[in-house]
């Protein structure tokens, strides 16, 4: 059979980050069970460690997952880039998938590329959206059916790029944490797991842990119902008081865009956009945020947006909810006075 005509599982490779699935593991496994669906084949999933939770198997299931591979071995305790490339790669090549999923962080940009210059396939990075549909190639007169559309911004986020791998297998991808829904979850649901046997050498390990230390993130973004986020229009660090003011006034988290972490305003942990975090909650108010690509593909999807900005033209306003042409220094102090008084 023509391989690209070939219809097998779609494997989600599940990270393990404080002793818990990663969150974008879960959020993969259920875009999976979509594209699956789609597709008319399996969900698989691919998790390596020692002395997991017994629970993280039944996790999958529950999310969409059909098979769980598991790979236990006391030296894989925490991620080092050979042996999971070596173990990914091998665990690939046996299950033939036609589409595999990592998270866009900072263990999966160091593994999937890896992995996919060992299986000699493309790669797209950073995705933002995952779609399943028929490619033509005009130039052979040939029609590719059923390839993953693999959506992300390009340019600096100037365009959005849909991205193709019509010739090669397995399609593989990093997305980005926070861009898929969450759901599907279905208790005590039925899957299959299905523990590996891999054969590692001491030429596998190339380090050795003296000491490991994670320095917890400043703030969670991702599970907050509202944010506050200022831009480059903020003018300094010493204005952005008032997104602080807002944020705590309505009780939200502040956030903020590229240009006014560049520019020394608030720290990294703040920044939403495509090279931060992405957020999907219930308000969201852009203040000062011109609104280019990058930072709406980590916000478009809040419930409800409200934009400030002098310039009636800004990208923001084509995607907020409401509107307010105007000096934010103006405006953020009579919502402050509006908000109290009303409260």
């Amino acid at each position: 059979m023509d391989k690209h005509n070939e219809k097998n599982n779609v494997l989600v490779f599940v990270e393990i980050d404080h002793n818990e699935i990663a969150e974008v593991s879960l959020e993969l496994v259920c875009k999976a069970r979509e594209l699956a669906d789609n597709l008319k084949v399996d969900v698989t999933a691919l998790l390596i460690g020692s002395d997991r939770n017994p629970d993280f198997e039944q996790s999958l299931i529950n999310y969409g997952t059909d098979v769980v591979y598991t790979v236990n071995n006391p030296r894989l305790i925490y991620y080092e880039t050979l042996p999971y490339t070596k173990i990914v790669s091998g665990i690939i090549e046996s299950t033939a998938p036609q589409i595999v999923l990592f998270g866009a962080t900072p263990l999966g940009r160091d593994l999937a590329p890896r992995v996919a210059s060992t299986l000699k396939t493309g790669l797209t990075a950073d995705c933002t959206a995952l779609q399943i549909g028929d490619y033509e190639n005009r130039k052979e007169k040939k029609v590719y059916k059923d390839i993953l559309y693999q959506i992300r911004p390009a340019f600096g986020g100037n365009i959005i790029a849909t991205i193709v791998a019509p010739d090669h297998r397995p399609q593989m991808a990093t997305v980005r944490d926070g861009v898929m829904k969450l759901n599907n979850f279905q208790k005590n649901r039925n899957g299959q797991i299905i523990p590996q046997t891999v054969t590692l050498s001491d030429s596998d390990f190339v380090c050795e842990f003296v000491n490991r230390t994670i320095k917890p993130k400043s703030i969670n973004l991702k599970n907050t119902d509202v944010i506050v986020a200022g831009g480059a229009g903020v003018e300094s660090k010493a204005k952005f008081k008032l997104i602080h003011d807002l944020a705590q006034a309505i009780g939200g988290n502040v956030g903020a865009s590229r240009a006014a972490i560049d520019s020394g305003y608030i720290g990294h942990d703040h920044q939403i956009g495509q090279t931060g975090t992405t957020v999907r909650p219930k308000l969201y108010i852009a203040c000062g945020i011109s609104g280019a690509l990058q930072h709406q593909a980590g916000m478009e999807h809040s419930n409800k947006i409200i934009a400030i900005n002098t310039d009636p033209y800004a990208p923001i306003f084509n995607i907020a909810h409401y509107g307010i042409v105007g000096d934010l220094h103006v405006i953020i102090p009579m919502m402050i006075k509006a908000y109290k008084t009303k409260n």
